[in-house]
This record gives C-alpha cells, structure tokens and sequence, in this order.
C-alpha cells in the first residue's frame, strides 16, 4: 500500500492518518513554545509557515514508515506492546530522516534538540492514542470478524468458555459453519450456518478476518484447498486450541492432541542459560524479600506461640512433587491445627475448620509463604512458577487428568499464572482449570511474564485476595 493511494485506505485508516498529522503538528508547536518559555536550547525564532512545513515533513516520514511497518492495517493483529514497537521504530526513523533534512535549511533549521523533544511528545501522545483504540476499538483496529468452521463438540468450547462481551473484546463472532462428522448437540445458542457455495465467496463477501477451524471430524472433512484459497486472499486461519490459547492465557487441556504439542513453539525443557540466570534473579529477590520481612516473621512466630502455646511448632514440612517430579520439603508457617491430618492427607478447602485463627489472617495474606524464601535460596523452587502439589494428590492428578505432569517440566514458585487468572479451588476439576493456565505459563514463560505475575502478585497480597 502506498501514501499516494489515500482513497485506498479504510475510513479508519484516513482518520487516523488526518489525527496524527495534526498531532505531530501540534507537537512540534508544544515544542517551540516550551523552548520559549524556559530557553533550554538555543534557536532563532521561525515563522509559524516554517514550523508547519517542519511538522508536514516530519509526518509524512513517520507515517510512511507507520505504512510501511503495517500501522495502518486493519488487519493488524498485535498487542498494544506489538503497536509500541512498530510506533518506536516509526518515529525513530522519522527523527533520521530529518535529522539528515535539516542541515540543508540553514539559517531558518530547526534545533535537533527540539526535534527529539517533539519526537518524544508525539510517541507518547500516539503511544496513548492507540491505547485507547485499542481497546475501545474506535476505528476497527482490533476486533476481527471470526467465522468458526465447525458446530460441533469442539466448536462448543468457544461458546462455552466466550459467553460474555468481556471475553470477545478482541473478535467479533460471526457463526459456526455446519460441518460433516460435528456432533448434533454442539452449538446451542450462537448462529449456525450452512453453506451452500464456496467457503471463500462466503468469507470474502461478509469481510471475514480470521477462520477458526474447530471441526470434530478432520479427516477428509477439511476443505484443504478452499482454506488455501483463503490464506492466500489474507484470511487468518487459525486451529482452535490456538485461537483459544490467544484470546484466553490457557491451554484447553481436553482439546489437546500429540502433533499439536510436537509443532507448537515453546514448552521448551531445559535452557542453562535460562536456568542460571533464573536462580540468581530469584537469590537476589529471596534476599531482599528476606531483608524486608524479617520482623513480620518474627512477630507470626510470637503469634503462633501465644494462640498454640510455647512448645507448639511454628514452621510445618510438607513433601511437595518440584522439577522433573522430584520431592522436596516445603517450609511454611502452620496455619492450621496441630492434628489437621490425623485422617490423612487432604486437600485444603476455602473456610477449612482446619484453619487456626491465627492462620486464617496468614492465608489471606499470604504470610505463611514467608519461609519458602528458603526454598527459594536452595534452588527447589522460583518466585513464579506452578504451585507445588503433594506426591499423593499428584498420583491422583497424573491418572484422571491428560498432561498434568507437564507441568513438573519447570520449577514450581510461590506464585504463578494460575493463581493470579483462577481463583482459590480443591476439586480436582479446579486443579484441571488450574492446569490451562500453568501449561499457558509454560509455553510462554519469560523474563516479562515472571515480572508480570510478581507485579500482579503484590495487588493479591496487599487486598488479600485469595489463596
């Protein structure tokens, strides 16, 4: 697509492309006029014409290499941090280019100081600006029209799992296409819709973005080639287990097939370099968290000692399943009653009569976790990670639910995904719940992501918001 083909462009596109023009006017303008104020920089006062023939060159080259970076695709599926980058090299080559302009002005150029400046307003001001239609989709940029080819089994989980606006905030749903092999009890409430000509006319002439494909029957069932057809013509065409990790930050664990894992990027199970530099981010965290909550240790311990008595124990080991499946003790304050599990191991529930007084103010606040910081020290556990669960119940877990012990393929934390997306459960159809979104951590863990839970974390800690 080309700057010169303007009627080319969506009415969305043209807004956009009028209201950043007019910005990066208006920012070069806030610019002067600061400089003016204040006198950081030194600059020969310019005619508002000179100004306003800077600030049209400065745009245009931002915004061709916007349209070239693709920022004026409706199309475009990124994130907010996708659209920050694209509009980060944007500007910065804007900024190049005029910056290898202005010399040849002479007497009437611009301080390249006052450039940067205007350059910096204009991303932070364009940074916000696609924020908020991001997120509101004011011009269509980011919800996509879907059309999900099957109505079966399968397909029924988007309907099950995407009932509420809130979790269609990315996609419009256009229908479930009736495909041969779908079970008759699948799609109950959205549109169903049978096709009588071409998968391709049909998705070209009602502007589909994106074909999930969702069938339950797949062999031979496919339209291969119409799909083909589609891909080539920029129609996404997305597996459902994708499409469903994208728009939900899970795994749907029942919808899980061998090749699916085989082919997917991630799940990567040993990284050294990774590893190393994941035990030492954690040490210095350990010790600084040490540092700091050293005196409310002290005070739990008192704590327990006056509601339990002097010779009651303070810290409870329990064995928990880590890395690989190996056992370790996890150190954490008791907080329940000294024979909690004279019947045997159970599962903790919410409003447990197990639950001293005392401990249920550690719970909530997640104080009994303190101690772990050992753990952490010793390098059994990470700050983020799936929770570790006890060898008995993992036994259990491994045989009712497929994949569980996939998630012992990174080391288990204090906090995690799963403990941040789902709220507090002991069924064993919770710990599936809890499942998608440990194997979703698995697959995309990262240095960001960790920080992002930790961050997260803090907000659960302070409101004492579940477990």
């Amino acid at each position: 697509m080309s700057i010169l083909k303007f009627r080319d462009l969506s009415l969305g596109s043209k807004s956009l492309v009028i209201i950043e023009l007019i910005s990066f006017a208006g920012a070069l303008f806030l610019a002067v006029y600061i400089n003016t104020l204040f006198s950081f920089i030194e600059q020969t006062p310019l005619s508002s014409n000179i100004l306003f023939i800077y600030a049209l060159i400065f745009a245009l080259a931002v915004q061709l290499s916007s349209l070239a970076l693709g920022l004026y695709n409706t199309k475009l599926r990124e994130n907010f941090r996708g659209v920050f980058r694209r509009l980060l090299m944007s500007v910065a080559i804007g900024f190049f280019i005029m910056a290898l302009i202005n010399p040849f002005y002479a007497e009437e150029s611009l301080a390249i100081e006052i450039l940067a400046v205007t350059a910096v307003i204009y991303l932070i001001f364009m940074s916000g600006f696609r924020y908020f239609i991001l997120q509101v989709d004011f011009f269509g940029y980011s919800k996509r029209t879907v059309l999900v080819l099957g109505s079966g089994d399968r397909a029924s989980i988007i309907e099950k799992r995407m009932r509420r606006d809130v979790d269609r905030q990315g996609f419009h749903l256009h229908g479930f296409v009736v495909m041969a092999g779908d079970a008759v009890n699948g799609i109950e409430r959205e549109t169903r819709i049978t096709l009588d000509g071409s998968l391709v006319n049909y998705a070209l002439e009602h502007n589909i973005d994106e074909i999930v494909v969702a069938s339950d029957e797949r062999r031979n069932n496919l339209p291969v080639d119409e799909l083909f057809a589609c891909k080539i013509r920029g129609i996404a065409i997305t597996e459902i287990l994708d499409f469903i990790e994208r728009e939900t930050a899970q795994i749907a664990v029942n919808l899980i097939y061998p090749s699916w894992v085989i082919y997917s990027n991630g799940f990567v199970s040993s990284n050294d370099l990774r590893n190393t530099l994941d035990w030492i981010f954690n040490a210095v965290i350990a010790i600084l968290l040490l540092a700091l909550t050293w005196p409310v240790m002290l005070i739990t311990v008192i704590l327990i000692k006056i509601e339990d008595g002097k010779s009651a124990p303070v810290f409870y080991l329990q064995e928990r399943v880590g890395l690989d499946g190996q056992a370790f003790q996890i150190y954490k304050f008791r907080s329940m009653k000294i024979d909690a599990e004279k019947n045997g191991a159970q599962m903790a529930s919410e409003n447990d009569n197990r639950i001293t007084k005392i401990g249920n103010f550690l719970r909530k606040y997640r104080i009994d976790e303190l101690p772990q910081i050992l753990n952490v020290l010793l390098g059994e556990m990470g700050f983020v990670g799936p929770r570790p669960e006890r060898p008995e119940f993992v036994q259990q877990l491994i045989k009712s639910i497929p994949y569980y012990n996939e998630r012992h393929n990174v080391k288990p934390g204090l906090t995690g995904w799963a403990q941040l997306k789902y709220p507090y459960g002991a069924t064993q159809e919770d710990s599936l719940e809890k499942l998608k979104y440990d194997l979703y951590y698995i697959k995309h863990r990262s240095f960001l992501l960790d920080l992002l839970i930790l961050i997260r974390t803090v907000e659960i800690v302070l409101f004492g918001k579940g477990r």
